[in-house]
């Protein structure tokens, strides 16, 4: 991703993962709504740029470019680029098509027009969800800290580009909880809490147990304030006195559920398989 007054290139992850071998998978909605809303997003600074280059270098310019910022409403903090790439997907694809739940944070991805899979397997769903209890131990995997660098900057088109060089894909990284609550809303249960954070660029990758069994999708994180304060607390830091405050929150990873997940799947008849 690239902002208007950013000098570097901003690289994010996120996760999906394959419920069939017939190129659907799930992810969060936040997810695909940003994947969906970066053509637009790129197609308003192509028209920027566009009407730009139309301005005379004089004494004007600078005055005209602030004038056409403000007709696009950018400023330094502007998303004005974002270039998507899926790793160990499909070979090629005309595009890909999105069902987005009403109303959880989860959607449906299906690539269109491949030739071949790069994936080796899919998810198996929990038959029984009544097997969830709390303290119960289970793993999310996604790619929370990303490593990837197969891009750069060009300075002549204004424009972020991929490249050969450099490393095109980053760590899986799994980090496991134990099932502290369950979440509903209007007595409908839609989601599982945990008792560890999920991170960030694990969103949409699932929750799984030590036989890889999916018992639900990472979604969010919320946080929850302890009450253990401390302000203006003397310690001793490198043989000096400092004065500290520290303000702690318990950090609650949030998936959706299992039997949402294959709710919404039956609902557009996607294929999937189950466990016990």
């Amino acid at each position: 991703m690239r902002t208007y007054g950013g000098k570097q290139l901003i690289p994010g992850s996120s996760t999906i993962f394959f419920v069939n071998d017939r190129g659907y998978a799930i992810t969060c909605k936040h997810v695909a709504e940003l994947l969906l809303g970066a053509e637009n997003i790129n197609i308003n600074f192509n028209n920027f740029k566009r009407e730009r280059q139309q301005f005379a270098n004089d004494g004007k310019f600078k005055t005209n470019v602030k004038g056409l910022e403000l007709k696009y409403k950018f400023n330094p903090d502007t998303l004005i680029q974002v270039k998507n790439n899926f790793i160990d997907c499909v070979d090629t694809m005309s595009g890909f098509t999105c069902h987005a739940h009403p109303t959880l944070d989860l959607a449906i991805i299906k690539f269109n027009d491949y030739k071949t899979l790069h994936y080796q397997d899919c998810a198996r769903f929990l038959k029984d969800s009544s097997k969830i209890k709390q303290g119960k131990f289970l793993c999310r995997l996604g790619f929370p800290f990303p490593e990837f660098n197969n891009f750069t900057f060009n300075t002549t088109t204004d424009d972020i580009e991929w490249t050969r060089e450099g490393i095109s894909h980053s760590p899986q990284f799994p980090i496991e909880g134990m099932v502290t609550r369950f979440l509903a809303e209007n007595n409908q249960l839609y989601g599982i809490e945990l008792s560890t954070p999920g991170l960030r660029g694990q969103s949409g990758g699932p929750l799984f147990d030590e036989k890889g069994t999916v018992y639900g999708m990472q979604f969010s994180t919320k946080h929850l304030h302890l009450g253990f304060d401390i302000v203006d607390k003397e310690i001793m830091v490198n043989n000096g006195v400092k004065k500290i405050s520290d303000y702690s929150f318990l950090h609650l990873g949030q998936c959706i559920h299992v039997d949402a997940i294959k709710a919404f799947l039956k609902q557009h008849e996607v294929e999937f398989y189950e466990e016990d």
